[in-house]
């Protein structure tokens, strides 16, 4: 069975929600594809009423960080207490996020076993996607929002992701009745490892370990460290822009190949607009974490200061 789309996405976490409900908003259909489950969507959400609903509850549901509390694990010096000063930090769990993002969707659109297991290109500028169920999705846009080891990005050939030398573990913990934390951020530095926590809400706390050696973890676009915890923000900056430039491409009127070439444009504005910005944040992630778990005199001062 052969359908035609107009957007055909791939991958159902938080860029590939984020920039099927922009597309909504422009009054686009879009097909999400994912290994467990398959979005038709055909409407916006991050400024509708429901939308906002929603984004409060999360706020509400979620701690607002008070301060970040820094020790050392080597050094005999007294811990540190950071003020967030007012800055809105909080830890949101994925799931949640997710979830919200789903609520906006009309009912019935979610469809289970949409594994797409290969694309090639078709005439007539259309791109295809093959599906484990037999199932060929003709698009004139393809996204691939599927992670790190992103069928898309392995079409385009691109480069598979580096190796950072570090090596993280990341967990969430439950206490049933309460865990009694503060919302504050505890942050300890040590030579080699670095390991904190923070509550998420009044049962659950966010936890982490990192050391020396690993490789780097990130997703289909920018692979980046989660020294700074902002991949998820990144993925949600990504969905809006890239929305936003294909609307304006495919909402106007034309010929085919008008079209098409609108399509380009709007694909490299969207390209220039976030090089810059992915680059800053991977960087400022990976050097982070490298001055986090790096030994010596000089990192060990660089790493101190704030303490």
């Amino acid at each position: 069975m052969e359908i035609i789309e107009d957007v055909v996405i791939v991958g159902a976490g938080i860029a590939g929600l984020t920039t099927s409900l922009g597309l909504h908003s422009a009054g686009i259909i879009g097909d999400v594809e994912d290994h467990r489950v398959c979005f038709h969507y055909m409407e916006q959400c991050m400024e509708s009423p429901g939308c906002y609903r929603h984004r409060e509850s999360l706020r509400h549901q979620h701690y607002l960080m008070t301060s970040i509390v820094v020790a050392s694990t080597f050094l005999e010096k007294p811990i540190s207490e950071i003020s967030c000063d007012g800055r809105e930090i909080r830890c949101l769990q994925r799931r949640s996020l997710l979830e919200t993002l789903a609520k906006e969707l009309p009912d019935g659109t979610i469809r289970f076993s949409s594994k797409v297991v290969s694309v090639d290109e078709s005439s007539g500028y259309f791109k295809r996607v093959h599906l484990a169920d037999g199932t060929i999705l003709k698009t004139k846009v393809l996204i691939g929002c599927d992670g790190i080891n992103s069928v898309v990005a392995k079409w385009l050939d691109l480069k598979k992701p580096a190796f950072t030398g570090r090596s993280a573990i990341r967990g969430n913990a439950n206490f049933k009745g309460g865990h009694g934390f503060e919302p504050k951020f505890r942050l300890f530095v040590g030579k080699g490892v670095r390991s904190g926590f923070l509550p998420c809400d009044d049962e659950n706390v966010y936890w982490f370990l990192t050391w020396t050696p690993s490789s780097k973890a990130g997703d289909a676009l920018h692979p980046m460290t989660p020294d700074l915890g902002q991949g998820g923000c990144l993925a949600l900056e990504d969905g809006v822009i890239l929305a936003r430039c294909l609307g304006e491409a495919l909402l106007q009127p034309g010929k085919v190949e008008e079209e098409y070439e609108r399509i380009e444009k709007g694909l490299r504005r969207f390209a220039q607009e976030r090089r810059w910005r992915s680059f800053d944040v991977i960087a400022t992630a990976f050097v982070v974490g490298f001055i986090s778990q790096s030994d010596g005199k000089t990192m060990n001062y660089l790493r101190e200061i704030p303490v």
